[in-house]
């Protein structure tokens, strides 16, 4: 088993991913990318996630800025923040999407990828996720509460 970094390695890790971070927002804005009517927008962050027992620093960046040229707009797709969790006979999929309902939220299991879709208002939502293992799609239970997408998927 690989271990990751720990301790000040870990510290170490993080700063610089943040520090990356802050270098890849400066140029974002520096191209224009952002702007829109004289303003700054978009959404454009990072996930950091800190292992226990040895497991290292996994960064995921999120958002909807950096990817394709051009300003970033209300109605373009937003990627959601997700977690996913293992949970016995049952994966739990846990995802950020305000003013999502059980009934906007769409979704597709091909293997052990799950695609996780959802339009509402001028808010639409894309994400597509890695399952630790294949899932029964057919007996998803979904349920939305406060901006919370929760997915309950069993093997």
């Amino acid at each position: 088993m690989k271990k990751g970094p720990t301790g000040a390695a870990a510290l170490s890790e993080i700063l610089k991913g943040l520090g990356g971070l802050v270098e890849k927002l400066s140029e974002i804005e520096s191209t224009g990318e952002l702007h829109q009517n004289g303003r700054l927008r978009g959404v454009y962050g990072v996930q950091v996630k800190v292992g226990l027992g040895g497991k290292e620093v996994e960064m995921e960046p999120f958002g909807h800025t950096g990817r394709e040229a051009g300003p970033a707009t209300e109605a373009e797709v937003r990627e959601p923040v997700c977690d996913v969790f293992e949970e016995g006979d049952s994966i739990l999929v846990i995802a950020e999407m305000p003013g999502v309902s059980e009934k906007e939220l769409k979704y597709e299991v091909n293997g052990t990828r799950l695609r996780l879709t959802a339009a509402t208002g001028n808010r639409n939502y894309a994400k597509d996720l890695e399952l630790p293992a294949a899932v029964d799609a057919a007996r998803i239970r979904v349920t939305a509460n406060n901006g919370v997408v929760e997915l309950r998927c069993p093997r």
